[in-house]
């Protein structure tokens, strides 16, 4: 068996005297689509910043590609391989579209393939490709999603952590961005999804797993997680 692509085993991570993640352990195959779902405040956003270098967990191990990230500066994390894009974007609302998307490939070696990752990103975000000299603040909130993920492919991680990618976007931009990012799978990107919409989710995915409180309650195929009834009543509205 090849190792996982992440590996996360016991991990906890404390705000002061609050604790966010109690002792989850998970794996990310290579390849893979994997969704973490759960309620608000369940340690979802928590986990994916643990394994980028946001927050320093007080125990556990993150390994990626059998490297230890625990320890790590997030830039040296992003260095390593793993793009994060986070809850509410991140972008630069002050910089233009394409200035934000520069920003992204500072840290690369490969410059002479920066400019075919530049039109992927455009094949995939035509809107984005229109609007170039455009400051990034005044996009709409489906295109500034979408400037988050490009931002993030351009990175060129092996890795994609994605936190509430369809947040407060309309339904028919929900369905686009959830397009793209089977598209970006393919293409050869493996993708941790932490989403509150967790039909669209487990429709994507490969894997799941339930977090409760910081914990993992249950896991598994993301299709069996779909028909599991306590998933369905909890998450998928009966």
């Amino acid at each position: 068996m090849a190792e996982p692509l992440l590996s996360i085993r016991d991990l906890h991570v404390s705000y002061g005297n609050i604790k966010a993640v109690r002792g989850i352990s998970l794996d990310v195959e290579e390849g893979q689509i994997v969704t973490l779902i759960g309620a608000n405040g369940a340690g979802k956003s928590t986990t994916l910043r643990a394994i980028s270098g946001l927050v320093r967990p007080s125990a556990g191990s993150v390994v990626f590609r059998g490297m230890e990230l625990s320890k790590l500066a997030p830039h040296r994390v992003v260095e390593a391989g793993i793009a994060h894009v986070p809850e509410g974007r991140g972008i630069f609302a002050n910089l233009t579209v394409y200035e934000n998307l520069k920003l992204a490939t500072y840290s690369r070696k490969d410059r002479d393939r920066i400019p075919a990752d530049e039109e992927r990103v455009f094949a995939l975000f035509p809107r984005l490709k229109e609007r170039l000299s455009q400051m990034a603040g005044t996009l709409s909130g489906g295109e500034q999603q979408m400037l988050a993920v490009a931002r993030a492919l351009m990175t060129r991680g092996r890795i994609m952590l994605l936190d509430e990618p369809s947040m407060g976007l309309s339904p028919i931009l929900v369905q686009e961005i959830f397009k793209v990012i089977a598209e970006i799978n393919e293409a050869g990107t493996t993708i941790l999804l932490v989403e509150q919409n967790a039909n669209m989710a487990l429709k994507v995915a490969h894997h799941g797993y339930v977090l409760q409180t910081g914990e993992i309650v249950l896991a598994g195929a993301a299709e069996d997680l779909a028909s599991d009834p306590r998933v369905r009543e909890a998450y998928l509205g009966g």
